[in-house]
């Protein structure tokens, strides 16, 4: 049986065992505390959502959904924080103080890991899915696991494809959640290539990307020698959840080649095209969210609830 299809069926069975109400007994407060911290943060810092789908994207790509995105390295390990594509992660100290608050109430009961999950769905205006509780957090930590397994904005199609089939994730899920990519920013490192290096040609651009989109982002972003500006994914609406990612991949006026490579597929495209309507996506993209929520998680005895959140228990 190939192990993608082991993984998925594994993944069905911990939604199964992970529970709506995991924490009504033994902390009944615990979602209206996360919700409620999550909601105030968000309110003065608008990239927030931004920044919390991407920690939850790159912890549950990386050993599976267990807050082991949070942990610091020690004398004897690099762990994933320190990768390249997790430097420029943020929130970390919305979640430290989320659980802060948790242990005034209900002390080493919930897990990092549930902590993550709940407030990326809760960073959203509108909540689009149900996150199901009882996440345990994770030990392990390694920079080549993150190096290995967080996806690249230069993989082409092929590889996203077995990438996303590694995780349980099939090529709809893989579509619906490069929709995530209507929020945030890119770092011009990641996409410098397409702009000035694509072949062997000086400045020649990837032909797949917008001329006219080209020649802006050439006005922002001026040598291969610029590694610290910024681009917002979405130039018309790069703080709004919408579904302006799939119109813009349309216009071929998205940042990344991982982006590009979806219109080269054509079960893709015909995907693209279902999105462009509105509440096709957020319906979509919420069932999508919750599998990628179950990749790999600790449960029962597996794991421990971390009291800090960038050390393992002693």
């Amino acid at each position: 049986m190939p192990n993608w299809l082991l993984e998925s069926e594994r993944a069905f069975v911990f939604e199964q065992e992970l529970r709506k109400h995991f924490y009504k007994d033994s902390c009944p407060l615990a979602k209206d505390i996360v919700k409620e911290i999550i909601w105030k943060r968000v309110a003065s810092n608008s990239t927030l959502p931004a920044k919390f789908m991407r920690m939850h994207f790159h912890d549950c790509f990386v050993n599976g959904c267990d807050a082991s995105i949070l942990l610091d390295s020690t004398a004897n390990n690099q762990a994933e924080k320190v990768a390249t594509p997790n430097l420029s992660l943020g929130g970390f100290d919305v979640i430290d103080e989320v659980k802060t608050e948790l242990e005034k109430t209900c002390p080493g009961v919930v897990s990092y890991a549930d902590i993550i999950a709940l407030a990326t769905r809760d960073s959203f205006q509108r909540p689009l899915w149900e996150v199901l509780t009882s996440r345990r957090d994770g030990s392990i930590s390694h920079i080549s696991d993150a190096l290995n397994n967080i996806l690249s904005p230069s993989f082409n199609f092929c590889i996203l494809k077995q990438s996303s089939a590694n995780k349980s994730l099939t090529i709809h899920d893989l579509v619906v959640l490069s929709g995530g990519h209507t929020i945030g920013v890119g770092h011009f490192n990641f996409f410098s290539q397409r702009l000035y290096n694509f072949t062997p040609r000086k400045n020649n651009a990837d032909p797949s990307l917008n001329s006219t989109y080209a020649a802006f982002l050439k006005t922002q972003c001026k040598s291969l020698s610029n590694k610290i500006t910024i681009i917002p994914m979405d130039p018309g609406s790069p703080l709004s959840f919408d579904n302006n990612y799939f119109k813009n991949l349309k216009l071929n006026q998205c940042l990344f080649q991982s982006d590009a490579a979806l219109l080269t597929n054509n079960e893709v495209t015909n995907t693209v095209n279902e999105l462009l309507d509105s509440q096709d996506f957020f319906m979509e993209f919420g069932q999508s969210m919750k599998r990628m929520g179950v990749i790999g998680v600790l449960i029962g005895s597996l794991g421990e609830i971390r009291k800090k959140c960038n050390v393992v228990n002693s």
